[in-house]
């Protein structure tokens, strides 16, 4: 079997999540999501721990298209320990036989022929939270990770400097503009009310924002746009002033918090999860221009305009910090330097395959 490609980064996680795994010995675990950014980091710590720690544990992971993640990451597909239940989060068949764990980190997507409609977005959120957790009552899961968002946040107020669980900034119902929001808030209601009807535990991460191999470079966020310009060779384009704060923790360190959330963390009590190290859009965008060698120029196409609030987005992680011993273990500079490694190697892979699709290696189109 074909080992993994990010093979130092899964020995890291497990020193780190050892002693957790024992809980996972001779059961199985049922995955939503997991084929994307998140799922693959996921399913590659499993999978590496389950056979470092001969746990005989098995991943049941549902997904529409398996045949597709076949070829992205074929040694993760065919791994003994991971089998594909083929189906939407929506309406899928219940699979047969006992689960002792559920993670659900399904994202909303819309098909290649459909346009990207709000409505859509909360139905498919909503509607496969209550399919998810329909399965996890006749299951009778144990433990429920469900992978939410910062987004349940808001609009942040200008004189916050980190977002703590409690913030409670709910936005207008009436706007549309604030669908994903509102879809997220409501499918960790759902969750919190089915575990405590149902006697279940359900733990909540609230994830911020990351950088790391697998990342989906055709998803329009700016760090993808800086990789793509960079693994092209061409400046490197911000397309506001660059004012705007990030912070963007390791998907190492992410797996690390996820798996540590499932087995440690307290029931309906949700936990933020990314780096508390703010960095505004130009600096990542100059840190990862400074990775081509010569280093890419960086251009800001916006103005700064007087009187507008920052755009601010860095989470308070202090709770997973006292409650579960959470840190953030690898700098950034290191993160994106491992990241544009790991892109460059795969970039020129699949150039040489004249292949973008169905993978993390599309063009921008966006600029």
């Amino acid at each position: 079997m074909k080992s993994s490609p990010i093979a130092d980064d899964l020995n890291h996680i497990l020193s780190h999540t050892a002693p957790l795994w024992e809980e996972l010995r001779d059961q199985r675990i049922f995955v939503t999501g997991g084929t994307g950014f998140f799922g693959c980091w996921l399913l590659e710590s499993f999978t590496w721990a389950n056979d470092q720690l001969q746990l005989n544990a098995k991943a049941l992971v549902l997904s529409r298209n398996p045949e597709a993640f076949a070829q992205r990451a074929p040694h993760l597909y065919h791994h003994p320990a991971v089998q594909f239940l083929k189906g939407d989060i929506k309406d899928f068949a219940f699979p047969d036989g006992p689960f002792s764990h559920l993670i659900h980190s399904a994202v909303y997507r819309p098909a290649d022929h459909e346009k990207p409609s709000g409505l859509s977005l909360v139905d498919e959120m909503i509607s496969g939270t209550k399919r998810v957790l329909e399965f996890c009552v006749r299951a009778k899961i144990k433990k429920m990770l469900l992978v939410s968002t910062g987004a349940v946040y808001g609009e942040i107020p200008a004189n916050m400097s980190a977002i703590p669980e409690n913030c409670s900034n709910a936005c207008d119902p009436a706007d549309s503009s604030w669908a994903y929001h509102h879809g997220k808030r409501m499918a960790e209601s759902l969750s919190v009310l089915y575990a405590k009807e149902n006697r279940f535990e359900v733990q909540i991460a609230r994830c911020f924002s990351f950088i790391g191999p697998y990342l989906q470079l055709e998803r329009s966020f700016a760090v993808t746009d800086f990789i793509r310009d960079a693994l092209s060779k061409r400046s490197i384009t911000i397309k506001s002033d660059g004012s705007a704060v990030r912070s963007y923790l390791y998907m190492a360190d992410l797996a690390i918090w996820l798996w540590a959330i499932l087995f440690r963390g307290v029931s309906c009590r949700p936990y933020n999860v990314g780096s508390e190290f703010p960095i505004t859009v130009r600096s990542i965008a100059e840190s990862i221009a400074q990775e081509s060698i010569p280093p890419l120029e960086v251009a800001a196409l916006g103005k700064w305009s007087d009187g507008v609030a920052q755009d601010y987005y860095v989470p308070d992680t202090s709770r997973a910090q006292a409650e579960i011993g959470l840190s953030q273990t690898i700098p950034l500079s290191e993160a994106i330097t491992k990241t544009m490694r790991w892109y460059r190697s795969h970039y020129i892979g699949q150039e040489r395959k004249h292949s973008c699709k169905d993978g993390c290696f599309s063009k921008a189109t966006d600029k």
